[in-house]
């Protein structure tokens, strides 16, 4: 067994020096030897790299903390003791609604590199706590709000201390014993999820005379730390057996014509979605088989559904292409429980059969890097279990959505004159989508601005994230060098364009104010100077009729 007994005789400010301490060494003999060891490392702390919860995963600089799957086993360590007065800082990254409880935190006297995996419960409280040498509780949930800043800190009286975003201090804990060293609890509970260490500083005295100052959490009863977890428990119990019938399902829809054959019965969503079609829905149009490793596909592929309990990389494709005037519709469906996140929708000029499930990250932003051509919409709310979402590709390149029928107006532009197929991702509140069918506009009826477009019009907030294409039509006007002697030309419109000429008084994008301002270098003239200065502080700022990166916009004046 090893304790250290530490002397201090300053225990006053941040650039307290050092103190040695006397390390004593008990054998099995009962013998006590005393040695020096050298001062602590003021290097500010790191986890330990080894003894943590099975859910727990570290990145490399052993900094930042993310509790994957449930809601404990969430338990980290620091990597060396911390010093009494120094403060752990921590910066809450990763905050989810869905459980009950937030972040345990504390200390421990024991050396956790001498705990093996068996060794470290699921939970600190009450697990850890009825243990001799651990102290810890719980940080009261409404102080465990996203990018807040927790620091905690002991001191020579053995008392713990909390503070949030450099607030007033709380008195957490008392009867530390400060003899040994002590190292840091940080169990990553509950709605806490995420948490990255910060650099370290150090914490003034709290004298007597402040001490009534300091909220007196320490004499406040105990949280039910046995309700909570049971409580998630429970819930989780529950998401694993909805998960499971879920995937069960999958071969319920495996026959499942939707719309208009006679041995199905659809729901009144999808009467809603496809009433007044002329013609039945086209079922040709299936998930692609290269998909996220989390996504489950049913046997014809026309169903896709999710784990919720690790359900991170659920990127999705269409088998192939979307074609101009075509209308998608899809049924979405989830378990009513409380997760952040819904849908999100994208398309992109990536034949999926060149990539592999290796390739395909949990946020399909990061593919925005890619040579490829893709555009990203993540402004979803959470749908209803069972709305049917429409999304019709017109040929000027728009997109447009609908809900059970009912318009929504456009969703974001994209470059028509490209191969393009649609994809997906489900997390958070939705775990199934079902391919409907697709209708084709016969003929392609030319773009126009539709009638029923809402608020929900994404233009409007610039809510979707586009890249540069490297297509080879594409690339050659963005590399293409310009200057007074060779000005840019803008493409040449096709009569399926027309119509935009005749709203040329109106912006394309909040289609409220009239157009008097130039793109350059594309030389399109179709947005208002507001919407042109918002457009073109966004990253990998484009033209919404052509694509073209904007390098600058240029307000006209008419006589």
């Amino acid at each position: 067994m090893h304790c250290n007994v530490l002397t201090r005789t300053d225990a006053s400010l941040q650039h307290r020096p050092v103190a040695s301490r006397q390390y004593c060494t008990v054998s099995n003999s009962g013998a006590e030897r005393r040695t020096s060891a050298p001062p602590i490392s003021i290097d500010s702390p790191r986890f330990h790299p080894h003894a943590k919860g099975k859910n727990i995963r570290l990145d490399t600089q052993l900094r930042r903390a993310i509790r994957k799957n449930s809601f404990c086993n969430g338990i980290t360590f620091s990597q060396r003791p911390v010093r009494l007065y120094e403060k752990v800082r921590l910066h809450l990254s990763g905050v989810h609604t869905g459980w009950s409880g937030a972040l345990r935190f504390g200390f421990t006297s024991l050396d956790p590199g001498e705990l093996g995996l068996a060794e470290i419960p699921k939970y600190a409280c009450p697990d850890l706590v009825t243990r001799p040498g651990f102290w810890a509780k719980a940080l009261p949930e409404r102080l465990a709000m996203r990018d807040n800043v927790l620091a905690f800190w002991a001191d020579r009286h053995g008392r713990v201390f909390y503070s949030i975003n450099e607030g007033e201090p709380i008195l957490f804990h008392c009867g530390l014993s400060v003899a040994c060293p002590l190292w840091a609890i940080i169990d990553i509970y509950g709605i806490t999820q995420e948490v990255t260490l910060l650099e370290s500083t150090f914490a003034e005295s709290v004298g007597a005379s402040c001490l009534s100052a300091a909220r007196l959490s320490a004499y406040l009863p105990q949280s039910n730390h046995d309700s909570a977890n049971y409580s998630n428990n429970q819930l989780e119990t529950n998401q694993a057996a909805a998960a499971k019938i879920a995937t069960l399902q999958l071969s319920s829809y495996n026959q499942l014509i939707p719309c208009c054959s006679t041995s199905s019965t659809p729901s009144s969503s999808v009467h809603r979605a496809v009433r007044g079609l002329s013609s039945p829905l086209d079922t040709d149009l299936h998930f692609h088989p290269v998909r996220g490793p989390d996504v489950v596909l049913s046997n014809d592929r026309t169903v896709a559904c999710t784990h919720f309990l690790d359900s991170s990389r659920t990127l999705m494709f269409s088998d192939r292409p979307v074609r101009v005037g075509e209308t998608l519709y899809v049924e979405v469906g989830h378990l009513g429980l409380p997760y952040f996140g819904a849908l999100l929708f994208g398309m992109t000029s990536c034949d999926p059969g060149t990539l592999s499930a290796g390739d395909l990250p949990a946020d399909p932003e990061v593919l925005l890097d890619r040579k490829e051509y893709w555009v990203v919409y993540r402004g979803f709310p959470v749908p209803t279990a069972g709305d049917v979402l429409s999304f019709t590709f017109l040929p000027n390149g728009e997109v447009h959505h609908g809900v059970n029928g009912g318009a929504r107006g456009r969703l974001l532009c994209v470059d028509s004159s490209q191969v393009l197929w649609a994809f997906f991702t489900l997390h958070g509140a939705v775990n199934r989508l079902r391919i409907l069918g697709t209708v084709q506009a016969s003929p392609p009826t030319s773009p126009s601005v539709s009638q029923g477009s809402t608020p929900d019009d994404s233009d409007s907030d610039l809510a979707f994230s586009v890249n540069r294409s490297s297509s080879a039509s594409e690339s050659s006007l963005v590399t293409a060098p310009s200057s007074p002697l060779s000005p840019p030309v803008s493409p040449t419109l096709s009569s399926s364009d027309a119509p935009l000429s005749s709203k040329i008084s109106e912006c394309t994008v909040c289609f409220d104010q009239e157009v008097d301002t130039v793109i350059y270098t594309c030389g399109h003239m179709c947005l208002c100077n507001d919407c042109g200065l918002r457009l073109k502080r966004q990253i990998n700022a484009c033209c919404p009729i052509c694509r073209r990166p904007i390098k600058d916009v240029i307000k006209t004046y008419r006589p």
